[in-house]
């Protein structure tokens, strides 16, 4: 791994430790104020954040795992543990739903009490939070190509969205007074909802990761472009690109005058090695293979 790299990865372990704290935080002020408070959607919103702690937990395991160097048992490194993380982050969040829903639909059978108005200022503050946690994280992601601190952010903001909706459904239940109990409750169901959508949105690019599903063509495009500048080269046959974790490798078929030498071949097929990986640091290693033209 370069160093370029090992930042990148330092950045993203530092992104979800930041998360689980604020997380701790928020879950403990959820939970408190959703017992004091009467509030089913605020206890539910507590229930996700803590789950978002477990989960940003496994995703900084996934993390350090996929920071570790190339080894005997692992000679490409161990980058596959990003997408296997954010696949069980969609179970995880999947669960969490599924438990939340069936409260909800449990407690809309069995109206209770109307929420206390102080909860709705507990849920703006977390609102405002966890936005702004979403937005941090997702920058950190996207920067460093990180499936796993991509994924973590999106839970971020599936707990602001759930946060929401609790907001909206406990004022019903304030404004509307008696009859109006289950609003809180039917919020809480709306979560659920949003909460599994968010989960199949961690679990597709995961998936296509896990599967070796080509990334976008402009970054094969990159690499064919940079590769065309190095004398010698004539064309370019084939440009195979698949991700490992927050870096990529890259399977290349350049071709060549038939007249050069199997020296002069080599020397090339490092030129060009090394000018994808000077240009481009996400890249990790090119397996160069010179075709006779």
């Amino acid at each position: 791994m370069t160093s370029n790299q090992q930042t990148s990865a330092e950045q993203g372990i530092q992104s979800i430790s930041r998360g689980i704290a604020i997380n701790i935080g928020l879950a403990v002020v959820k939970g408190v104020g959703g017992i004091v408070g009467n509030s089913y959607a605020l206890i539910a919103d507590a229930v996700e954040s803590t789950a978002d702690i477990v989960t940003s937990l496994v995703a900084y395991w996934g993390l350090k795992v996929a920071s570790r160097n190339p080894d005997e048992r692992h000679p490409y490194g161990h980058g596959k543990a990003e997408p296997l993380t954010a696949l069980f982050l969609s179970f995880c969040l999947t669960a969490a739903a599924v438990l939340i829903g069936y409260q909800s639909i449990e407690n809309v059978i069995q109206p209770h009490e109307n929420p206390k108005p102080f909860t709705l200022g507990i849920l703006a503050l977390v609102v405002v939070v966890k936005e702004l946690l979403f937005r941090y994280q997702r920058r950190i992601g996207q920067a460093i190509g990180s499936t796993t601190v991509q994924a973590d952010a999106v839970h971020q903001r599936s707990d602001a969205f759930t946060s929401i909706a609790a907001f909206i459904g406990i004022s019903i239940a304030i404004i509307g007074g008696e009859g109006y109990e289950s609003a809180d409750d039917y919020a809480a169901l709306f979560a659920s909802a949003f909460i599994i959508y968010n989960a199949y949105a961690i679990f597709r690019p995961a998936l296509a990761e896990i599967m070796d599903e080509a990334p976008p063509s402009t970054l094969a495009d990159q690499v064919r472009d940079i590769a065309l500048t190095v004398a010698g080269v004539t064309g370019i046959d084939k440009c195979l690109v698949r991700k490992m974790g927050s870096y990529y490798f890259v399977d290349l078929h350049v071709l060549v005058p038939a007249q050069l030498t199997v020296r002069e071949g080599h020397t090339i097929a490092h030129e060009v090695k090394d000018a994808i990986r000077q240009r481009m640091p996400q890249v990790t290693d090119v397996l160069v293979h010179i075709e006779p033209h």
